[in-house]
Formats: structure tokens, sequence, C-alpha cells
């Protein structure tokens, strides 16, 4: 059943139509469509990241819309309007799962009436979520665009007795994970990976009830990882040390004892640079603001903490050795620090994890919110991939 709804944001352009989908794995599943009637156009299913939303898209999905494609955006299990998930910290944490995340995506399109896509893009947390459509299900998903996360593959089981040297990200394994941590802490100035700490009991509550209200930390959030902070300069890191992974800014590689919150409070915008800030007005901040006091953070949270869940490493294991064989692209901003955090993933991912790699473009003055910073400049490279396809 599909029940058309009222999204009270002015912002939204015309031609897009809200609406909320029932049985989907178990959620109501709220998602954002443009052009939509007559049936039968090629569809595109675009997956947002954290802290975002299918609102996220908005300023691509005319333009994508208006080549001709139905393009469909959801709000994701965890977000939004979206419905039915446990937003317990002690709660389901394994229907937070990749594979499940994916299972959720499939079970829409059957909601919808539709047995695949032209192509699936994800975008920050929804590109590995995206990429994991694309190595499941070839045959629904028969291209891929990954955005501001590189993939590097499925984690392997250890080859021929011998352990895994881990170089790679705190996804692999929890040695791996443990060793990184523990270095972090014993550095001069004592540090913690982001990831762990959105992990915690408590990052949920610190984000939504910080001293600075929650759209003041939404903005400086939105802020510091964009192209508009003249703080990301980003390059390639050596190797996954303590000290090559300290160099990147605190929102990344935060301090030992400082929360999320507390971490972009230093990064804020002054007034001239929010007024300044043509992607992201304070009517739009005021959206993400109104949906994440309504839910909190913990729905987007368990994604993260699903990086350390044993079930997840063992599930994803499963594709161990295989790469992604559909046609595939890489979009994110040329100030984005999120294409090099994991140092050698974005070299794996186009030598490696897509065999069919067709382009990877960086796009001058964006930060980690490529699709709404330069909306422009990622629906061309989108629609220059798409031509591409057979």
């Amino acid at each position: 059943m599909y029940e058309i709804t009222d999204f009270d944001a002015p912002q939204l352009p015309e031609g897009i139509r809200s609406g909320i989908v029932e049985g989907v794995n178990g959620l109501r599943m709220h998602v954002l469509e443009a052009r939509f009637d007559p049936p039968g156009r090629p569809r595109l299913l675009l997956l947002h990241g954290f802290p975002e939303l299918a609102y996220s898209w908005r300023k691509v999905m005319g333009p994508l819309a208006a080549a001709g494609f139905h393009v469909i955006a959801p709000d994701q299990r965890g977000y939004g309007r979206t419905t039915g998930w446990d937003p317990d910290y002690d709660g389901d944490l394994a229907s937070f799962r990749i594979l499940n995340l994916v299972r959720d995506v499939v079970a829409l399109l059957s909601a919808l009436g539709h047995r695949s896509v032209a192509a699936v893009v994800g975008h920050d947390f929804g590109s590995p979520v995206a990429a994991y459509c694309a190595l499941a299900r070839p045959d629904v998903f028969p291209a891929v665009a990954l955005m501001s996360a590189p993939f590097k593959g499925p984690p392997a089981f250890p080859f021929g007795g011998a352990a895994r040297d881990g170089a790679g990200d705190l996804a692999d394994d929890a040695p791996t994970a443990t060793d990184i941590d523990a270095a972090l802490a014993a550095l001069p100035r004592p540090r913690k990976h982001y990831q762990r700490y959105y992990g915690t009991r408590g990052a949920d509550a610190e984000m939504r009830d910080c001293p600075q209200g929650l759209a003041g930390f939404l903005r400086a959030y939105f802020h510091c990882k964009s192209g508009d902070w003249a703080g990301n300069r980003p390059f390639r890191l050596r190797d996954w040390s303590a000290e090559e992974l300290a160099q990147m800014p605190g929102y990344y590689i935060m301090d030992l004892e400082a929360g999320m919150a507390e971490t972009v409070a230093a990064y804020a915008p002054s007034d001239q640079e929010v007024a300044a800030c043509g992607w992201l007005t304070e009517a739009e901040l005021q959206v993400y603001a109104r949906e994440f006091a309504r839910t909190g953070f913990q729905g987007g949270l368990q994604w993260y903490r699903c990086i350390f869940d044993a079930g997840q490493l063992q599930e994803l294991r499963l594709y161990s050795g295989r790469s992604i064989e559909v046609p595939a692209c890489f979009i994110a901003g040329a100030s984005d620090w999120g294409v090099y955090q994991q140092p050698g993933a974005l070299e794996a991912m186009r030598e490696v994890a897509c065999s069919r790699m067709r382009g990877v473009d960086l796009v001058p003055g964006a930060g980690h919110w490529v699709q709404q910073e330069r909306p422009a400049a990622v629906a061309e490279l989108l629609l220059r991939f798409l031509a591409s396809l057979p």
C-alpha cells in the first residue's frame, strides 16, 4: 500500500512527492519520488548517509527526473519518517546490519512493483549499502554510483591460516580495531576514532541535547565537513597508523574525552558564513533539526555499531574475494576527507573492488555533502555515467 503524505518543507522542489510505503521488511518506509508518472520510466534509487535524510537528495532529484528517470529516495531504516525500526540502544542491533539494509531496499522496490532499477546511488554510509546492493543483487541493481565513501571490497577470511594485517579500517576485525584504538589513545594528544564514539551509549543524547542546541550542532557539523570550511585540505595518508590518522581533522579523529557536539562547536561558522551558505539555508537546516529532534540519532548510530559487530563481519565475509561486476562510478567533493579516511581504500576500489569502474570524479569546491553543495555538477556526472550504460 502507498499513501501520499504532506512533507512540510517549503524547500522541497516542485515535482517531488512524499509518500509512505507499507510492508517494507517490517517497516513503513517514507520515500520522496520525482517523475513518478507515467509508469515505466527507468528508475534510480538514491540512498542517503549520516546524518542525512531522503531530503538530502532534493537538489539532484529534479535534474535526474528531467532527464527521464523515475527517482526514488527513501528515509532508510533508523531515519526520518520511516517507522518500524527499534530505537533502543540495547534493542535489535542485527536489524541494522548492512545486508538487512540491502533487504530493506529490495523490499521497497518490490512493494512499489519494481523488479530492478537502472542504478543505485549511495552517499556517505549509503555508499557501502549501495555497494552491497550491487554485489549481492546485480540483477536488481545493474549499475552503482558510490559517493564520498570509497568501497574497498568485502572483508576477507584469513587465508592460509595467517591473520590479516588489518591495514584498512575499523571494520576488518576486532584485533585491528583494538590495536588502533589503543594507539590513538596513547598519542601525546590522546585521540579516538569517530566511529568508536558513534558506537557509545551516550553519543545520541550528547548530540541531541547539546549546549548549542540541535540546530546549532547540525549547522556546525555540516559546515566543518563541507567545502566552506577552509581547514578541509585532504590528502592521501600513508598507512593505517595512529600517527597518520591523527593528521585528519578533529571531527574524524576526536580528542579522547570529547563528544562530537563539543568537537564541532570549535568549527561553528560565523553569522556571515551562515548567511552566505546557499546550499543549506536556515529553513533547510530546520528540516533536519525537526526530524532529528523527533527521532534522535540512535537509528543512524546503530549502523556504526554494526561496523564492530562480529555477526555483520561474518555475514559480509560470505562475499570475500568478490568484486562488484556491474558498471560503477565514484563521485566526491575535492575537499572531502572521507575520500582518504581509509588509507588505500580509494585505490582498492578503483583497482580491485569494482571491476568495471567507469570513473572517479572529485568535484572542485565541494566537501562531504557534495550532492547538496554542488548539485548541478553531481547531476551532470551521474547523467554522464548513466548515458554510458548498455
